[in-house]
């Protein structure tokens, strides 16, 4: 599926969310709190995992096209322990997003590398790295923002590509979904609208026309539909806001069956 942002503008959005990111971190007096939204984890566990991820793309990025993360960048992420004190935290997460970036910007938006997205319909290039970065740094630092008791909602600029980046990427599959084929319908208030059919031969999304009928209307109808701001229609799909944040029509069900599936490609 094609990206709606250019490769230059994913560059500077990752950098932004993780300015962001570290300002919210940097702005806790306690980095063994409690996140909310990522049960189990602390503020600390947080940074860590964005910086290692940011360290752990860059090393796949760097290493193009193959069948398997390299071993040396899996060990190394295994073995990598964050900086506790606060200032040097931010140093290293301001160097572990730096080497992603240079990372993406040498290998240009069209290099091949391995990514966890085999069947997807995201590619599985370094365009597609940066794009699915954008998206995890923004909901990690609204992430922080949770637990600090100021959550923010998630930049225009990020919500533009990101309710289609997260159903190409974490819902398209080829694997048969298991259940009645069905679709579900995800409306953004901006006035965009995805499908995401699933059915025997696996999930596929699709752009929809704004006039597109809702959930029980016509005979294309989806299953169920959600409604809401772009944004909110990210953080319901990463989990991070309840159902009743949205405008669910249909059975609902069927999303409790989607966020349940874990095909086996």
């Amino acid at each position: 599926m094609a990206m709606t942002l250019e490769f230059s503008d994913l560059l500077r959005l990752i950098d932004e969310r993780s300015i962001a990111f570290r300002g919210a971190v940097a702005a806790a007096t306690d980095l063994d709190a409690r996140v909310p939204t990522c049960p189990g984890w602390t503020l600390f566990d947080l940074a860590q995992h964005l910086g290692g991820g940011d360290r752990f793309w860059a090393a796949l990025v760097a290493a193009g096209p193959a069948d398997a993360p390299a071993a040396e960048a899996v060990a190394e992420r295994a073995a990598l322990v964050a900086p506790r004190e606060p200032e040097a935290l931010s140093v290293w997460l301001a160097e572990s997003t730096g080497l992603l970036v240079r990372a993406l910007r040498e290998a240009g938006p069209d290099a091949g590398c391995w990514t966890w997205w085999g069947a997807s319909q995201s590619p599985r290039t370094s365009g597609g790295v940066a794009r699915h970065r954008v998206q995890e740094t923004a909901v990690h630092t609204y992430d922080v923002q949770v637990t600090l008791g100021a959550p923010r909602p998630l930049p225009d600029t990020v919500t533009l590509d990101g309710v289609d980046e997260f159903l190409s990427t974490c819902c398209a599959t080829t694997a048969a979904w298991p259940h009645k084929p069905t679709a579900f319908d995800f409306h953004a208030t901006e006035g965009s609208s995805w499908r995401l059919t699933v059915d025997g031969d696996g999930a596929r999304s699709e752009r929809l026309p704004t006039t597109t009928s809702g959930a029980g209307e016509g005979p294309d109808a989806a299953g169920v539909s959600v409604r809401g701001t772009a944004g909110e229609l990210i953080l319901f799909l990463y989990d991070r806001i309840p159902a009743d944040a949205v405008r669910i029509d249909g059975d609902a069900g069927l999303l409790d069956l989607l966020r349940a599936w874990e095909p086996e490609e």
